[in-house]
């Protein structure tokens, strides 16, 4: 083996969206805790999770609000 340590570069710059994306999730993290404590796990193929992570991308989310927003609107809550 080499001893030769090779050094890492610069941090490229990111653009502003993906900045904007970044701290926007930072932001519901402390949050989360407290509005959502069931975990639910789906089985998809890697084709609809890479279209579901193209959207909420696009969308300037999170994946997990995309799909709480959507299922929220498929399961309203029913006044007793």
């Amino acid at each position: 083996m080499s001893a030769k340590r090779v050094g890492i570069g610069a941090r490229p710059m990111a653009d502003a969206q993906a900045r904007a994306w970044i701290r926007q999730a930072s932001g519901q993290l402390t949050a989360k805790g407290s509005l959502y404590t069931a975990r639910l796990t789906l089985d998809v193929t890697p084709g609809l999770r890479a279209r579901i992570k193209v959207a909420a991308f696009q969308q300037g989310i999170t994946v997990a609000q995309m799909l709480r927003d959507l299922l929220e609107a498929s399961f309203p809550e029913r006044e007793a």
